[in-house]
């Protein structure tokens, strides 16, 4: 397991923002983790940082980190199964798939996320959800420090959502997901077509987490704001992106407190002209 002292997390979070931890553990296996969390619990747990917005410039807290650790992954060609560590990428999941012409990964291409993230969130898109291929998820309860394993229909996933949400003192360890045969080229054709109409939308060239809001029932968050003049509206260094309204970028020095700032005006606006409550995505820490 490695180890490091005042980290500097602003790889580690994908809005790129300039953020310290006091300490940051990588751990390598299942008895690196059982290890830290016998110690205590009150850690931090990111992924990948695709997905969360650090609020301090200093974290007076120790944080552990799946990111380019924790991260095997095993494919059982027979079962058409894919098994991965919460720290691997699903973009890795799908191009192993890809590699073993297994269908149903496809739409995790494009999704910036780690394998314990998305389940975390149910990631998805239009053209899928996790939930739609996850079979069985590995975890850690805190709760009596035993190593226990939960099969998909059991892990309330819903929309953005899952039982990790609610019961914070599970951490997912590995992940299964079931696929089906396929043709490898057809498979790497859906890929790279999802992936250009996700870029030919998304801002890719600031940094950003992706989707701020949840998308509430029978609208879309970016036509909204839009609609409200609220395309390009900066605070600092944070943006409501000029490409797409749904996301907010990083376009120079963003710190936490920008987006946080960006996002409750915002979000006062829509409820002020559209009487709806937008429900922020993202994991603020």
């Amino acid at each position: 397991m490695i180890a490091h002292k005042n980290f500097d997390l602003t790889d580690y979070n994908a809005y790129r923002v300039k953020s310290i931890c006091k300490n940051a553990f990588f751990p390598e296996n299942e008895e690196d983790l059982i290890e830290l969390y016998t110690k205590k619990q009150d850690y931090v747990l990111i992924g990948s940082g695709h997905n969360i917005i650090c609020s301090k410039a200093y974290y007076n807290a120790d944080f552990i980190i799946f990111n380019g650790n924790f991260n095997k992954l095993k494919v059982d060609e027979i079962a058409s199964v894919i098994e991965a560590e919460a720290g691997a990428t699903i973009y890795e999941v799908s191009n192993l798939a890809q590699k073993y012409a297994l269908s149903g990964a496809e739409f995790f291409y494009d999704i910036p996320s780690s394998v314990g993230g998305a389940v975390v969130m149910n990631a998805g898109t239009k053209e899928g959800e996790t939930k739609n291929i996850l079979s069985k998820v590995r975890y850690l309860d805190l709760a009596d420090m035993q190593v226990k394993e939960k099969n998909s229909e059991d892990l309330e996933l819903s929309y953005r959502n899952s039982l990790f949400q609610k019961q914070k003192d599970k951490v997912i360890l590995k992940a299964w997901f079931q696929l089906q045969q396929g043709n490898a080229e057809h498979i790497k054709s859906v890929m790279e077509a999802s992936k250009a109409r996700r870029w030919e939308k998304q801002p890719r060239e600031y940094p950003n987490c992706g989707s701020v809001y949840k998308r509430p029932p029978g609208r879309f968050v970016g036509p909204m704001l839009d609609e409200l003049g609220l395309k390009g509206f900066r605070i600092g260094g944070a943006e409501v992106s000029k490409k797409h309204s749904g996301f907010i970028v990083n376009i120079g020095d963003a710190t936490g407190k920008d987006i946080l700032e960006l996002i409750k005006y915002t979000k006062e606006k829509v409820k002020i002209n559209f009487d709806i409550d937008l429900e922020v995505e993202q994991r603020i820490i």
